[in-house]
């Protein structure tokens, strides 16, 4: 059996609301899925919020509030 490219499944809840502004949205962009739809809004806020800037296979432990690493800063965030 050929591999996933993404064999992560994740199961979410929305109102009806909510759907209908992913439906109406992906209607407007034309993407092919609400899958894609949420997939593409997703990878754009971790990277506006800078989370797909980590590389694969780093540790969660290399980031954080205190830690230099995770933004530039030193533990006090001087």
């Amino acid at each position: 059996m050929a591999e996933l490219e993404r064999p992560e499944r994740l199961q979410i809840m929305l109102t009806p609301e909510e759907l209908a502004a992913l439906e109406n949205c992906r209607s407007e962009k034309r993407m092919p899925s609400r899958s894609a739809a949420v997939q593409e809004f997703l990878r754009r806020v971790l990277d506006a919020d800078g989370f797909l800037t980590a590389g694969l296979g780093t540790k969660s432990q290399d980031f954080g509030i205190l830690n230099s690493s995770a933004n530039g800063d030193g533990p006090s965030g001087e």
